[in-house]
């Protein structure tokens, strides 16, 4: 999740996130003023061009396999047992390849798919987390990876719960993940792109006049209380999420999350592989009390681990945590790890 437009309704109170969106939507709108000018036109035009831009300075990192007549995109590095890390709302792969998963890759293979509509992988019509898992899944064993442990970050979380109740898996490494129905609203930008109106209208703004400025400011919101490392946008690939569709599909998946994990809840006990539980204690994005702790109490084999101070984005901030969680995992699976 490296900017502000991601599930930070998963709250029962106002999230300092929100607020950064809310600027950058009412920055682009102004911006969007030029519409006076340019017409609708125009902006499409200026959507297009920026998107065109920001294709070329991301390309695919890995492959792109095809399942079911839908491209994924993937990247595997390292060797050992399969590790699939799953990234949340508004990111794509880039989130794990710029330093978490080198840093694994000597203990484990790790996988790195972009969700659909996200990154580099099409679309679906069925835009679930189940949907998402079974896909994911499908690509993954395309490449030979079969019962792996999955990692999922934040709304990836949700994705790699569903993996699990529908294949085996070693184990569950829940990072800042979304598990639990939440109180409360979505914020600015979900409430504005709940409608097709507001996508058709805001989204292409947002593409075409979406300032840096704010979107550095976006981001920094996102690690708070923390600080995101330099060259952090360049390096997660933050221009991928800017294009119409992306945002669209984004805004589509947060969007209708709650009703998917209120399905998912009441089938969490019949996930029985170990599961690691790693979440920051002052995440105001997807709050562990809300999150972390009640999806401890619910699952049969669960360790939860509070990282005090931490935020949102413990994978980017204190990544040995995060890497010493998937060692435990591992041991915890019986895995063996060279």
């Amino acid at each position: 999740m490296p900017i502000c437009f991601t599930a930070t309704g998963l709250t029962r109170s106002i999230s300092p996130h929100r607020s950064g969106w809310r600027i950058l939507v009412l920055e682009s709108l102004i911006a969007g003023s030029a519409l006076v000018a340019l017409g609708a036109f125009g902006t499409r035009r200026r959507a297009a061009r920026r998107e065109a831009r920001r294709k070329a300075a991301f390309p695919p990192l890995g492959r792109l396999v095809t399942v079911e007549g839908r491209r994924l995109h993937l990247v595997q590095i390292g060797s050992g047992p399969d590790l699939v890390m799953i990234h949340g709302a508004s990111a794509n792969l880039r989130e794990f390849a710029m330093d978490l998963a080198p840093r694994l890759s000597s203990q484990f293979r790790v996988t790195l798919i972009d969700r659909p509509g996200l990154g580099w992988s099409d679309a679906v019509p069925e835009d679930t987390p189940g949907e998402q898992a079974r896909l994911m899944r499908l690509a993954a064993e395309s490449i030979g990876v079969t019962r792996p442990l999955v990692l999922g970050h934040s709304y990836g979380g949700a994705v790699a719960l569903a993996w699990a109740m529908q294949a085996p898996v070693a184990g569950l490494l829940m990072l800042s993940g979304v598990a639990m129905p939440w109180e409360g609203g979505l914020g600015l930008w979900y409430q504005v792109t709940a409608s097709a109106m507001g996508r058709a209208v805001v989204v292409p703004l947002v593409t075409a006049f979406a300032p840096t400025r704010q979107i550095d400011r976006s981001i920094a919101a996102t690690f708070l209380p923390q600080q995101p490392p330099p060259g952090y946008s360049r390096a997660a690939g933050v221009g991928l999420l800017l294009r119409r569709d992306a945002l669209a599909h984004n805004a589509r998946q947060v969007n209708t999350l709650l009703p998917h994990v209120q399905a998912m809840q009441p089938h969490y006990d019949t996930i029985r592989v170990p599961v690691e539980i790693l979440h920051g204690d002052a995440d105001t994005i997807v709050p562990a009390h809300i999150h972390a702790v009640p999806l401890a109490a619910t699952l049969p084999d669960a360790a939860l681990t509070l990282l005090p101070g931490l935020g949102h984005m413990p994978h980017q901030t204190q990544p040995e945590a995060v890497k010493a969680a998937a060692l435990r995992l591992a041991a915890r699976a019986g895995l063996r790890l060279d």
